[in-house]
């Protein structure tokens, strides 16, 4: 009898980790959906089931260790043994730091951060004992560049990377065959451009180009079949700023302080009383599925060539570099 992959993935109600779902659906997997949303949990389950796959849906809070705890042993209850977990779930706030709360900066990082050592250890403690198992962090280009008015999610981002090499090494000692890689990620138009906590006066958006969560769904699979690799990038404009980063972050913090506050809001006005997920999902209120996609549909790149750059690492490289060369002399010649 055909083995079937279990997979788990934290976050499944919506955005990148709802389109991974549907992949892995196509598949014919066993997907555990982990997320706090009802209504995006009951979406992704019929995603899953309508592609093929088979699906458990557990509502879990990822910054509570024992939620994650308690559906790990479900799944393996319930599916079998755990092959693949990939960590996604987050949550973020829009504004400058001395707009936010410390409530709401513990909050985003209990989440964004927490939540992803949390179901590693969750994961590992299960693949210790059979010695075999994927976990893939999906990551950010915000991991390595930061930017204006998301210091919470940076800061979560950057740790994640930090977490994941100790990790790394560790296995590595114990010439386990576990693995473990991050997948780092552009723009993405999910949703949660229209349910972050935002104290600004505009609706938040990713900073273009912007992908499609399928494209990025297409790169953590990729991931998650071949994760030898410490590291993947999704998307041009990651090898832009990861490559940027390396060659001028100095002018880098120039630029992203003269257009990172405009570049992170369209021209609509938004209140400051609108519905967010900080500490309740949106979907548990309105009782409606969001899906995957976010409101820029019209803006988003549906196609994107990681798979490529995962397979032409030097000319990732050479491209990055060049992007970012070219993006330093355009911002030079308008000063």
């Amino acid at each position: 009898m055909k083995h079937q992959q279990v997979v788990v993935i934290t976050g499944a109600s919506a955005g990148i980790a709802r389109a991974t779902a549907h992949l892995y659906g196509l598949r014919g997997a066993h997907v555990a959906l982990l997320a706090r949303g009802q209504a995006g949990l009951d979406g992704a389950v019929l995603d899953v089931e309508k592609a093929g796959g088979k699906a458990l849906a557990i509502p879990t809070d990822v910054a509570d260790h024992a939620q994650l705890e308690a559906a790990a042993t479900q799944i393996e209850n319930t599916l079998g043994p755990i092959d693949i977990w990939i960590n996604v779930a987050f949550t973020s706030v829009f504004a400058p730091l001395h707009q936010i709360e410390p409530a709401e900066f513990r909050r985003v990082t209990e989440v964004s951060y927490l939540g992803y050592v949390y179901g590693t250890m969750a994961a590992l403690s299960r693949m210790r004992t059979r010695n075999r198992g994927t976990i893939v962090q999906v990551g950010s280009a915000l991991g390595a560049r930061s930017i204006p008015l998301q210091s919470a999610y940076c800061g979560a981002k950057h740790a994640i990377n930090g977490f994941t090499e100790s990790l790394r090494t560790e296995l590595m000692h114990d010439h386990s065959d576990i693995n473990v890689t991050v997948v780092q990620m552009p723009a993405v138009n999910t949703p949660q451009f229209s349910w972050v906590l935002s104290r600004l006066p505009n609706h938040p958006q990713p900073v273009p180009p912007i992908y499609q969560p399928e494209v990025a769904a297409r790169g953590v699979v990729y991931a998650a079949d071949h994760p030898q690799r410490k590291q993947y990038w999704v998307g041009a404009s990651t090898v832009a700023t990861l490559v940027g980063q390396k060659i001028a972050p100095a002018l880098l913090d120039r630029y992203l302080a003269r257009t990172g506050f405009e570049a992170q809001q369209t021209g609509e006005k938004v209140g400051p009383d609108r519905p967010h997920n900080l500490w309740e999902p949106v979907d548990g209120r309105s009782g409606h599925d969001h899906g995957s996609h976010g409101v820029f549909d019209k803006r988003s790149h549906s196609r994107g060539a990681q798979l490529w750059f995962s397979h032409h690492a030097r000319a990732m490289t050479a491209a990055g570099a060049a992007a970012a060369i070219g993006a330093a002399a355009t911002w030079l010649r308008r000063k």
